[in-house]
């Protein structure tokens, strides 16, 4: 086997002839309207919070408005406050079994204690006189930012084929190499989409997206990362992208598994997508993500995020950090705000949220409506889609001003503010 470096391989397209989808079928035309309806977003919200009910690996917090997701038996504790706190767990009789280290959190396995309840306590100033309070969180469940609990939008619809990219030399983005933490991609993806993906990543089985859940019937978020690369390339069609699991295709993870993503990415990426969020206990900034946003500051890493699709101005993270820029969705035409987005003074920036964008081959099946059959394309709208638009023209900036990642978010940012909440609209 030959050796190429990384960037010769993502320049070259003959390996797509070795990973022809389902035998060869070629995109078949679109069926469907591309606005969703409520049948269809009740459907897919019910699908959701069955998944959810049904994972007894997630739990929820569900106190009108201080909602969140998190997993039973682990509490995430900062490294420096780990003795501290194991030892008050002895004297609660909890126990404690310290686990995986990750960006500067320790991983506590608890018997079935109430997590919420105990982090409640534990950052209580009142059960710690004459000591600082130790830094701890839940293990918060993250999930792609198009079925968050409450969420009013639905599932992807069929749409028609893209046309070709348009041709222009150098196409914008060219040289720049974007992060994309989702749910992976589709192993068929560039042979099907050869114009729109073909030979602008790196395919690694790592990165595949499993897609199905029984047969060639989708999980709810199958297909998500395929769409997002997609949107980031109509975006800047010449921008390499390199792909990381960091949800099931469910639209699930936690905090491990994006900051596992993270570290898996190339170290020439220069922007990263993060289309997914979650909401944490008392709207605390998760201490993960705050030690990995600020290693990515350090090295001039530009972070992306969905604002995600509650219609609150509730932070939600890692958007609502403050050195990422976090993107909410305005209706087509940017006429208004489209009535899922989240919004507030922590949004940054704000684009069309409906889009139609390369997907997969496959079905999705959702209670009391007909199947939903998928040739390669798809429509859908959500915060998800609005933050790849934005990483793509932050990467098109880069090229036409030969800026760094810093220099093109400082550039965009300073433009006049679309509406209050809502932050610059990216057309």
């Amino acid at each position: 086997m030959f050796e190429l470096s990384r960037r010769r391989l993502l320049r070259q397209s003959m390996w797509t002839a070795l990973a022809v989808p389902l035998g060869g079928l070629a995109p078949r035309a679109a069926a469907g309207s591309t606005q969703v309806g409520s049948k269809e977003s009740d459907a897919y919200q019910a699908a959701f919070k069955a998944m959810v009910a049904e994972d007894p690996n997630v739990r929820g917090f569900f106190e009108k408005g201080r909602e969140f997701l998190y997993r039973p038996r682990q509490l995430l504790v900062a490294d420096q406050d780990l003795q501290q706190v194991l030892k008050r767990l002895q004297e609660l009789h909890l126990g404690g079994d310290p686990a995986a280290r990750f960006a500067g959190v320790t991983q506590v396995h608890l018997a079935d204690v109430d997590i919420p309840k105990l982090v409640a306590n534990l950052r209580d100033p009142k059960s710690w006189p004459r000591q600082k309070p130790p830094a701890v969180q839940p293990h918060h469940v993250t999930v792609g930012h198009d079925n968050i609990m409450g969420n009013p939008e639905g599932p992807p619809l069929a749409a028609l084929p893209l046309a070709p990219p348009p041709l222009t030399n150098p196409p914008e983005g060219e040289g720049v190499l974007v992060g994309v933490c989702d749910t992976g991609i589709w192993d068929g993806a560039g042979a099907f989409h050869l114009d729109w993906l073909g030979g602008s990543y790196l395919p690694e089985a790592d990165d595949v997206d499993p897609l199905y859940r029984a047969g060639q019937l989708l999980a709810l978020q199958g297909g998500h990362g395929t769409f997002v690369a997609g949107v980031l390339r109509q975006a800047a069609p010449g921008v390499e992208f390199d792909p990381e699991v960091a949800l099931s295709p469910s639209g699930l993870g936690d905090e491990q598994r994006l900051v596992a993503a993270l570290d898996r990415l190339d170290s020439q990426v220069s922007i990263i997508n993060l289309s997914l969020g979650y909401f944490t206990q008392d709207d605390m900034a998760p201490l993960p993500l705050v030690n990995k946003m600020a290693e990515l500051e350090q090295r001039r890493t530009v972070v992306v995020a969905s604002a995600g699709n509650s219609a609150t101005d509730r932070p939600c993270y890692p958007a609502a950090m403050p050195t990422v820029v976090a993107v909410a969705a305005v209706a087509p035409g940017a006429l208004a705000p489209a009535p899922y987005s989240n919004f507030g003074g922590w949004v940054d920036a704000c684009a069309d949220g409906l889009r139609t964008s390369t997907y997969v081959l496959g079905s999705l099946e959702l209670l009391g409506l007909l199947s939903i059959k998928f040739g390669g394309y798809a429509s859908w709208a959500g915060t998800s889609f609005a933050a790849p638009h934005v990483a793509g023209r932050l990467a098109a900036m880069m090229t036409a001003n030969r800026y760094s990642a810093v220099d093109a978010r400082q550039d965009l940012l300073s433009q006049p503010t679309w509406r209050n909440g809502y932050g610059v609209l990216v057309g």
